[in-house]
């Protein structure tokens, strides 16, 4: 967790934010999640990353892990992320997280019960995809960037 933010990894309804989400790294690759064609939800049909919405007072890490178990079976240590970032948008705070696994967990993921598949992307797949959600596309253009 070097020059991470403690604000992240800490618990409490005192730390304000409403989500979370997560780029794994599985070796060279990210995992993404197909989101269902619903109309009830945002962006439905669209690939999406790991992680969703808080619950109770989780910290920013345990909502993005608690999350990417759920989705792809995939369990996650607070020893793992290599970035973090707190961002606005529409007026809630969420987290974007960047971690990274050895290529051999690839044999842990397992679809949860959310989304219509998961895949694994290079990164500029994603980045290009016309179907991946802007602003997380966004996000993991910042991560590169170093910004």
């Amino acid at each position: 967790m070097n020059d991470l933010p403690n604000i992240a990894f800490q618990r409490g309804n005192h730390i304000r934010f409403c989500g979370a989400k997560l780029t794994v790294f599985v070796g060279s690759q990210i995992v993404t999640l197909l989101r269902d064609d619903i109309a009830s939800i945002p962006m439905p049909n669209h690939w999406d990353l790991p992680g969703g919405g808080r619950e109770a007072d989780e910290s920013a890490w345990d909502c993005a892990t608690r999350e990417t178990l759920e989705e792809v079976n995939l369990d996650l240590r607070a020893t793992e992320p290599s970035w973090a970032r707190a961002y606005q948008r529409q007026g809630h705070l969420t987290w974007f997280f960047v971690a990274h696994v050895p290529a051999s967990r690839a044999a842990e993921l397992v679809l949860g019960d959310e989304g219509q598949a998961f895949k694994l992307m290079q990164v500029d797949e994603y980045l290009t995809h016309p179907k991946a959600i802007a602003y997380f596309q966004k996000r993991l253009a910042d991560w590169i960037a170093g910004s």
